[in-house]
């Protein structure tokens, strides 16, 4: 099994879940974050004042699935959220070494 986080543009995530559902994903978790990376925030303009926003709204993505989806789910998000723009985001891959659902004890591929 495997923990899929992604950070994306907020205006990206209906086509992100649709993707997602469109290959059988049937849970995530979905939080509203700040954040920056290369593009370091930007500038904004507020009543002709100019001012620099360091932390930029992102969404992050949770997904925990099974080794054979991890493949489709990346190329999922990665197609729907690109715009080719600075601030698209990242996709991290990571390992789970237990899942268990706490309403049936059920635990692994299971619990997903």
């Amino acid at each position: 099994m495997k923990k899929i986080e992604a950070i994306i543009k907020p205006f990206k995530l209906d086509e992100v879940k649709t993707a997602l559902a469109e290959i059988g994903v049937t849970g995530m978790t979905i939080t509203e974050v700040k954040g920056f990376g290369r593009q370091r925030g930007h500038k904004e303009v507020y009543r002709g004042t100019e001012y620099q926003v360091d932390l930029v709204p992102k969404i992050h993505l949770s997904i925990a699935v099974d080794g054979p989806l991890v493949d489709k789910v990346v190329d999922a998000i990665r197609q729907a959220a690109h715009t080719g723009k600075i601030g698209d985001g990242k996709i991290f891959v990571s390992s789970l070494e237990q899942t268990i659902r706490i309403r049936t004890g059920e635990s692994g591929s299971d619990a997903i």
